[in-house]
């Protein structure tokens, strides 16, 4: 007989003690202070989304710690990555890091990382960031559409891969390629085409492919651990195979928008289904669900902006972004059993989850397993609601999803031991912690 803090009674059970996972089993006896119910119902791993942005400090008026940490909460996750764009100021030195640092802590529901910037001119601030805490550095190839947040050009990145090599740092970038798209956005706006099809065609899939391609030449020169986020198309994840098989240490994300929608569904939707790399076509979506084993992360690319940024006739002028971590799990469970698109729980986990905390050295976290942290998400897999926008926690209630029927919902998320969402309710927790990578 044991005495856990927690009792989870699903499949298997779970025991909870001091906010780590310390019993699983069939009907593991012992008492609790609390007992969960869950049978019939399905149990994951707390979701880890490595790619969303918060905005904060400084543009927090777009969304904040705190609504968008509860929307994740509400969505079954229960640590975030934040990304180092759009707070103001960026996150690419040892002041900068600190200020956000502080920020979520005092802020979010749920425990968070925090990406540095990979920028011209910072290069000498990139080991304090590493001694901080960052979980990676992130560098766009094409304009981030911040201006305090610069692109790199080919030298800086390279030179950036080689510190980030010593130090044991993993680099993500935005591949696009930034001669391709702007020389393709300025020709659209010099003849007066502001369309959304326009735009579409300033940001082609030969853009993105360019740049998947520049980046792991990179990578296998310099020797730096390389992942390559929000990948569009099977075609890119096609590359990132292909180059893993020689050896390259490279990875990819894929994000549910480029899975659940396309190019046409842009052009009907308008503003809110606006993102870069923008949707692509049907038979690219098809190839990327038929490439999924070799995509090692899902995550959001949570992107949010008030209303009047998503309201412009010059498509080009619209902020670029999709507000969508409150549903990245329950889109994935969504979709598992479509023809052509089946997945298994575990495999959904691991997108999710597991793969997330193995590619970013958090031990702590990722699995339903003896000594983790006590980070679940209950499931009921068998009804599910309409997206309304009521029923969305973000700071502008805007969704590319609004409308659509889920077949799932998050009934309850755990963080630590402590649950922190019941049933459309957002609880206190046990507060946000810094996770940051193991050392080497």
């Amino acid at each position: 007989m044991s005495d856990f803090d927690l009792l989870v009674r699903g499949e298997p059970d779970i025991g909870i003690a001091a906010g780590k996972i310390v019993a699983l089993g069939k009907n593991l006896g012992g008492s609790a202070r609390e007992e969960i119910d869950a049978t019939n119902l399905s149990i994951f791993p707390g979701v880890i989304d490595s790619h969303v942005h918060f905005n904060e400090p400084g543009r927090s008026e777009w969304e904040g710690f705190a609504s968008g940490s509860r929307a994740a909460a509400a969505g079954g996750t229960t640590t975030i990555f934040d990304m180092p764009l759009n707070a103001h100021p960026p996150t690419i030195d040892g002041p900068s890091f600190d200020a956000k640092r502080a920020a979520a802590e005092q802020n979010s529901m749920v425990d968070f990382g925090l990406w540095g910037g990979l920028v011209p001119g910072n290069l000498d601030q990139l080991k304090t960031l590493r001694d901080r805490g960052v979980v990676g550095l992130k560098a766009f190839m094409c304009n981030s559409g911040i201006d305090d947040f610069p692109s790199v050009d080919h030298a800086s990145l390279s030179e950036g891969m080689c510190i980030a090599a010593d130090l044991g740092l993993l680099v993500a970038v935005h591949a696009e390629s930034e001669k391709m798209t702007s020389d393709l956005t300025k020709a659209c706006l010099a003849a007066g085409q502001a369309t959304v099809a326009d735009y579409l065609a300033s940001r082609p899939l030969e853009a993105e492919l360019e740049a998947i391609q520049s980046a792991i030449q990179l990578a296998h020169k310099t020797g730096c651990r390389l992942h390559i986020v929000h990948v569009s198309g099977g075609s890119g994840v096609q590359l990132v195979a292909q180059a893993r098989a020689k050896g390259v240490d490279v990875t990819c994300e894929t994000c549910p928008h480029y899975l659940m929608l396309c190019d046409i569904d842009m052009q009907d939707i308008g503003a809110a289904a606006k993102c870069a790399p923008p949707l692509r076509s049907i038979a690219e979506g098809r190839d990327l669900w038929k490439r999924l084993s070799d995509v090692t992360t899902i995550g959001s690319d949570h992107s949010p902006a008030p209303p009047e940024m998503k309201q412009s006739s010059n498509f080009f002028e619209i902020w670029g972004g999709i507000s969508s971590c409150q549903h990245l799990l329950p889109l994935m469970i969504n979709s598992a059993q479509d023809p052509g698109q089946e997945m298994t729980p575990e495999q959904i986990a691991r997108w999710t989850s597991e793969n997330v905390a193995q590619r970013f050295r958090i031990s702590d976290k990722g699995g339903l397993a003896l000594g983790k942290d006590a980070d679940l998400t209950i499931v009921d897999s068998q009804n599910g609601d309409v997206i309304t926008a009521d029923t969305l926690f973000y700071r502008h209630r805007q969704s590319v999803y609004l409308g659509r029927k889920m077949r799932c919902r998050v009934e309850r998320t755990i963080l630590r031991g402590q649950t922190i969402f019941d049933h459309g309710k957002i609880l206190p927790g046990p507060g946000a912690r810094l996770v940051r990578p193991d050392p080497l």
